[in-house]
This record gives structure tokens, sequence and C-alpha cells, in this order.
């Protein structure tokens, strides 16, 4: 069976993000068809997609390597991310289903009991579900999968520092998604803007960190990461 290109450029693409190869290493198509359980074929193809999106670099003598971004290009993302998130939230509210609304109001009620209850190990993972939710409500696939691209990256740059009040975080969410279902655009975008402002606002380079990244490395350099296993995202 042949691995399609896109499970494997995902599964490259999240190891990136978790830090298993280092800023500026090489990637080379024997280990990472290995590593992944492929053939070359597919690995090549992703090597392509993740060059395209700015995550994986080609470099004379040295082949496909990890991206080394700068500060000042880690800095453009939240900016980007500033101005795409509200445009995404008022494009939801015109434009939203109700099978995306019924999820919104589910990842808010679920992530104002975890806050209520000082549960904040599935609080990210709800609020990256909620935004992703919005920006597949906005009816634009170029918007969401820009989106999704800056929400990558930041993950890859930069550590997140939890929001100091949970409870008033995820009130936020609710605000948000009050608005998208009124269909009240401006108020959506508003809120979006000043929830995404305060979002960043926790977010700390993760550049020097490398004994942080040594110790990811560490933990999965000798895994095989098949890229066929039902856990995959894609």
């Amino acid at each position: 069976m042949r691995i399609p290109a896109h499970s494997v450029c995902t599964a490259i693409r999240d190891d990136i993000v978790a830090g298993v190869y280092e800023r500026g290493g090489r990637l080379t198509e024997e280990l990472l068809a290995r590593r992944y359980g492929v053939s070359r074929v597919p690995v090549r193809e992703a090597l392509r997609t993740l060059e395209a999106e700015g995550f994986v670099v080609t470099r004379r003598h040295a082949g496909a390597c990890v991206a080394e971004p700068t500060e000042q290009e880690a800095a453009d993302l939240l900016e980007m991310r500033q101005l795409l998130e509200p445009l995404g939230a008022s494009r939801a509210a015109q434009r939203r289903t109700d099978a995306h609304l019924k999820v919104l109001r589910g990842l808010v009620r679920l992530g104002q009991e975890r806050a209520r209850q000082g549960n904040s190990d599935d609080l990210r993972s709800l609020g990256g579900w909620f935004h992703e939710t919005l920006a597949q409500a906005s009816g634009s696939p170029a918007l969401t999968s820009m989106l999704t691209q800056l929400r990558h990256k930041i993950a890859w740059m930069y550590a997140v520092d939890g929001p100091p009040d949970p409870v008033a975080y995820w009130a936020e969410h609710g605000a948000i998604a009050d608005a998208v279902a009124r269909g009240d655009g401006e108020r959506a975008r508003s809120l979006t803007a000043l929830h995404t402002e305060q979002a960043n606002a926790g977010h700390r380079l993760r550049f020097g960190s490398g004994a942080d990244r040594a110790v990811r490395t560490d933990r999965v350099r000798n895994s095989q990461h098949p890229v066929n296993m039902p856990s995959l995202r894609h």
C-alpha cells in the first residue's frame, strides 16, 4: 500500500514542531523513510511541501534541512495571526453552518467546565480546536489553510504560557461564539482581535532553548514513527 505524501508530510511537520529535528539539521530521505516506515518517494514529496510552507530549506551540498527562522520572521507570524484571526471570525459570523455552531458551543461548554474545575491539561487542545473550527466556519479554504499553517509555525517557534485566568479566557471564547451565532460580524471581529492580542502576549520565543529541544529529541530519537497508524492526525 502506498502511503499518501500528505500523511508523511503531517508526520514530519509534527516532529519539526515538537523539536525532534533541530533548526538547521539535515533531513535525509533515507533516514526519514526508515523512521516513518515508508518509501523515499512520499518523503521526497513531503519535503517539497514543507519547503513551500517554510519549515524546510534546501541547501547546496547539504540537501533538505530544517529552516532557521529569524526573530523578525517569528514576530511577523504573530502579527499575521492578529490580522487574520479576526477576519476569520467575521466571516464565520456570516457563513457558519449549524454544525459549526454546534461544535463551537460544545467546545466552549467543555472548556468552561474544565477551567472552573482547574483542570488545565486539556485547555490548550480545546482552544486549538475552537480556533480551528472558527477558521473552518469562515467558509474560506484559503484562509483556513493560512491560519492552520500559522498555528503550526507559531507552535514551533514559541512556547506558550497558559492564560492567567482560564475562566475569563474561556468566557472570551463564549462571547466570540455568541457573536458568531447572532451573525454579528463586527463584534466577532473585535472580540477576536482583543482575544488574539492578549493570547500573543503569552508567547515566548523558543530560540536558544537547546536544552529543552535536546530533552524532546532524546525522548523520540530512537523511536520509529510509522505514518500508517490510525492515531495519525491528517
